[in-house]
């Protein structure tokens, strides 16, 4: 769910005129920060929303709405750097409400995997809980974040598809932009594309 959405809803929810600038003071941010997270279409995470509740005094979602199980790997990182190896495959189930999420779909497999790094900064943090989509082949959607493994090593970044190249983006100008190309393509497999973020399970 991004900004306007959120804003929208509890617009819905409250008897009062919900705007960006008390957003921004729920969040402890500026104004133009939410200015500049609206025009770049960012994601609101879940401890975002409950700060946003409790500064309204609302129930944007109600408790009782649907929600989906999912695999959490409390020791399984993906690397918002250099690459992270996987740690183990110890799990636990955690219950996530359905409605924040755009384009959850009961049929599909769904699992939760922490971040670890800075370069997808300020999109994702390191430890945010990325809930990801598994994919059932190599296909990208240009410029949407995976999480991928290749040279057995586990990542999460921007991909894009330009013929026979892979690009490899980050969100932090600290880190460049990485092309696999040619047989190495191979060693690239998709786990999941990222839909949604969470802070403080």
């Amino acid at each position: 769910m991004n900004i306007t959405e959120l804003l929208n809803l509890a617009q819905n929810k409250s008897e009062e005129n919900v705007n960006q600038t008390m957003l921004a003071k729920a969040l402890g941010v500026t104004r133009q920060t939410i200015n500049n997270r609206i025009r770049n279409n960012s994601e609101i995470t879940i401890s975002e929303l409950m700060k946003f509740q409790d500064f309204l005094g609302i129930k944007i979602f109600n408790d009782d709405e649907d929600t989906i199980l999912v695999d959490y790997y409390p020791d399984v990182f993906a690397s918002c750097g250099n690459g992270a190896l996987l740690f183990s495959e110890e799990k636990e189930a955690v219950s996530i409400n359905r409605s924040f999420f755009k384009n959850i779909y009961p049929s599909r497999k769904y699992s939760m995997i922490c971040a670890k790094g800075d370069s997808m900064y300020p999109f994702i943090n390191d430890r945010d809980k990325l809930l990801v989509e598994h994919s059932e082949n190599n296909q990208i959607m240009d410029n949407k974040i995976y999480v991928f493994c290749y040279k057995s090593e586990i990542y999460v970044k921007r991909l894009s598809r330009n013929l026979d190249e892979i690009i490899i983006k980050s969100d932090n100008p600290d880190y460049g932009t990485r092309i696999i190309e040619g047989e190495d393509i191979q060693d690239l497999d998709i786990i999941g594309q990222i839909v949604g973020i969470v802070r403080n399970i």
